[in-house]
C-alpha cells in the first residue's frame, strides 16, 4: 500500500473537531479528501472534498498536492 508513505499520520478528528480545524484554514490551504465509493461521495460529501476512492488512490496520489495539508474521511 504505497498511499500509506504519502499520508503523515496526525490525530484524528471527530466531526466538530474537524470543522473547527477547517474553519480558520483559507480552500486553498488543505486538500479535503473522500476516499468512500462514489455513491456514498453523491449521498453527501463536505464542501470543497475532493473524491478518490480508497482502492484508486495508489495510482491517482498524483493529483494530490504534496505541499498542502491532507485531511482525508
Amino acid at each position: 500500500m504505497r498511499w500509506k508513505q504519502f499520508l503523515t499520520p496526525i490525530k484524528s478528528f471527530d466531526a466538530e473537531e474537524a470543522r473547527k480545524y477547517l474553519a480558520d484554514k483559507s480552500p486553498d490551504a488543505v486538500t479535503v479528501l473522500d476516499v468512500r465509493q462514489p455513491g456514498e461521495y453523491e449521498g453527501g460529501h463536505l464542501p470543497g472534498a475532493k473524491l478518490i476512492p480508497l482502492p484508486d488512490l495508489t495510482e491517482r496520489l498524483g493529483e494530490l498536492d504534496p505541499h498542502k495539508s491532507t485531511m482525508v474521511y
